[in-house]
């Protein structure tokens, strides 16, 4: 079956060849509905643009890419370059340590890294744009529909990143959300004694953020404790988040509970610094913790318990996977589940390890 070009998706959407390259190049420039069709026929198609069509005709591009949504905190851009706690080293966050895996291994391996995290255009032009320039590429889970990476990948390697595997196809690397969570969760309540705990957790579209509450519910039903069917606050994992999530439960009846278990480092800081000017005590008053081990929870102050998961590992693996698959391995898909630590610092009232 002969490889589909630029001609054969214009003809398919009733566009010019003109219009195609300009989905591609500057999206924001074509209507919103000649976009969709044109993006429609290159999916059915199985088109991916001229760039990575050269780049496989003449054997490599010699870059590997890494796609993923902006995940931009904006206390934390807004901090960047000023006396904040822990410096420049403080402001490296989940992706920033996914990406120095990656590159590290890709650099080894004498390739270079193309990062994209902009959906400005939409997903499916960042993947296409990606596809286009690139020999292979990790995306994060739910940055892309399913569609559109099976499309991708009968053209080059694709590693999806996190979140439960959904293309079986596909190589896949997550980390064990759920286990880290519960083994948190069981130390707060059978070290620490406390029994009434509050979850903080993403959004509902978030499969990381969701296996850790329910890591979370299966320690709290082992322990006797009520289980809920949902987080007391559901939240976009930002320091801000973090800080409204105190505001919200200290206005309650209750009032606040015994530990706050909060989906991330991100929002457990920010929870920690609303505590604090409240006059709430941290771990006195209220444990926090957080997931994911982010070095400013080694520097905040009570430092933070978190659940530490292997971030760079991640993207040495991904890159793994993909040069092993660049090298003409026809092995099966494979499946990496990562493991998890736990980092028990002073926020939970343990002497940090």
């Amino acid at each position: 079956m002969s490889t589909p070009t630029v001609y054969d998706v214009a003809e398919q959407a009733g566009v010019s060849i003109a219009t195609v390259s300009r989905v591609y190049r500057d999206p924001d420039r074509v209507k919103s509905t000649t976009r969709d069709k044109v993006l429609a026929a290159a999916r059915e198609l199985g088109y991916v643009p001229s760039g990575s069509a050269r780049g496989l005709a003449s054997g490599t591009t010699g870059v590997l890419g890494l796609c993923f949504p902006d995940y931009t905190d904006p206390d934390t851009d807004a901090e960047a370059g000023t006396d904040s706690v822990g410096g420049d080293d403080a402001m490296i966050l989940y992706a920033d340590q996914l990406i120095r895996g990656m590159e590290h291994a890709a650099r080894r391996r004498g390739y270079a890294l193309l990062i994209s995290a902009s959906l400005v255009g939409g997903a499916e032009n960042l993947v296409s744009r990606m596809a286009g320039h690139v020999d292979g590429f990790a995306v994060m889970s739910r940055t892309a529909s399913n569609e559109d990476l099976e499309v991708i990948s009968r053209r080059l390697p694709v590693v999806v990143l996190a979140g439960p595997r959904e293309i079986d196809r596909l190589d896949h690397i997550e980390v064990a959300n759920h286990d880290g969570q519960y083994q948190l969760t069981r130390h707060l309540i059978t070290v620490h004694g406390l029994t009434g705990l509050a979850f903080v957790g993403g959004q509902a579209d978030s499969p990381d953020a969701e296996a850790r509450f329910a890591g979370y519910r299966q320690a709290c039903q082992e322990a006797g404790l009520p289980v809920p069917d949902e987080p007391d606050i559901r939240a976009a994992l930002t320091r801000a988040d973090g800080r409204a999530a105190v505001v919200t439960l200290a206005a309650r009846p209750d009032g606040l509970p015994q530990g706050l278990v909060l989906a991330n480092d991100q929002m457990a800081v920010g929870a920690m610094e609303q505590l604090a000017a409240l006059g709430v005590r941290v771990p006195q008053d209220i444990a926090v913790t957080g997931f994911d081990g982010i070095p400013l929870g080694r520097m905040v102050r009570p430092s933070l318990t978190t659940v530490r998961q292997p971030m760079r590992q991640m993207g040495e693996d991904a890159v793994d996977l993909l040069t092993t698959r660049l090298a003409g391995s026809e092995r099966e898909p494979v499946s990496l589940m990562l493991p998890v630590s736990l980092a028990l610092r002073e926020s939970c009232g343990c002497t940090p390890n």
